[in-house]
């Protein structure tokens, strides 16, 4: 219309008037006068791909899932594993990649709860300063099992790991012994002195006997705030990983074997697993790090 003449003046009537006179926005007009043609392929994510394909990085992500000892592993600990391997991404392409392709770990979404008593941070500066002791249970072919485990606040490695027929106090020191033997070289009135075990309020760990020998051996006792479990958190994330990839994938005949597969897979867990907060090493890493500078700086 606004090409067409006008037979008054024989001029076009132009577009301005047109648009004027149908009540309509100039700029509405030229964007659908000009619209882009549809695009062949459909749009990618902006900004270079890197030097490996999705489908080749898919393929190194599943193989270092599978090369792992761990199960659920989330897309950080891929991510760490690719960066030792060589293989240079970003956690972004590889948690879009991963969550594409069925990868992701599963997860969780907890209830929303009232404030909490448990406020501030549970981990400590350096090692042995802080350990977290807590039970799970298992079935085996002689019964129930208690399975007991001590682990550090701070490197995050297990410590001790000890399971039994009977979940008793006796039966809930030895994680704590093996740990005083592992990191203070012996088992002797105050030789721990400067520790303290965070445990929760079971009767096992309340009980006179335990209390008795953990002050023996110079141990501070640290109970948890009561329906806080968050401030034993580092012995129950242990507990979940070692459900996770060990008691939840394996049956045991018996207590004996049970326990031998326990110290073998803490010794793996202390040597391979990941920690996030302190750069993706594996707790005997932190743990020597440690050493070794107090060593210097001694």
């Amino acid at each position: 219309m606004s090409r067409a003449l006008s037979p008054g003046i024989g001029k076009p009537y132009g577009s301005a008037r047109v648009c004027r006179v149908w009540r309509a926005a100039r700029s509405t007009v030229h964007r659908h006068r000009h619209r882009a043609p549809p695009r062949a392929a459909p749009p990618r994510r902006p900004g270079p791909v890197g030097p490996m394909p999705d489908a080749d990085l898919v393929a190194a992500i599943r193989a270092a899932l599978a090369a792992s000892p761990f199960h659920g592993e989330g897309h950080r600990k891929v991510w760490a594993r690719l960066r030792h391997a060589g293989v240079r991404t970003s956690k972004r392409r590889v948690l879009r990649l991963m969550g594409a392709h069925g990868l992701l770990a599963p997860s969780r979404v907890g209830s929303p709860r009232g404030p909490r008593s448990h406020d501030g941070t549970i981990i400590p500066e350096t090692v042995d300063a802080l350990w977290g002791t807590d039970l799970t249970t298992t079935w085996t072919g002689e019964g129930q099992a208690a399975v007991f485990v001590a682990v550090d606040h701070c490197s995050a490695d297990c410590v001790g790991i000890h399971a039994a027929l009977q979940a008793n106090r006796f039966e809930a020191l030895e994680p704590i012994r093996q740990g005083v033997r592992r990191c203070f070289g012996g088992f002797a009135k105050g030789i721990a002195r400067g520790l303290a075990v965070r445990h929760d309020h079971g009767s096992q760990y309340v009980s006179h006997d335990f209390q008795r020998e953990i002050a023996f051996l110079g141990i501070d006792s640290s109970p948890a705030f009561v329906r806080a479990p968050e401030g034993n958190g580092c012995a129950e994330r242990f507990i979940r990983t070692l459900k996770e990839n060990l008691l939840w994938v394996r049956s045991f005949d018996t207590v004996e074997e049970l326990r031998a597969a326990l110290l073998e897979f803490r010794d793996t867990y202390n040597s391979t697993w990941l920690i996030e907060r302190h750069g993706f090493k594996p707790p005997d890493a932190v743990r020597q790090d440690q050493l070794s500078t107090a060593a210097l700086a001694a």
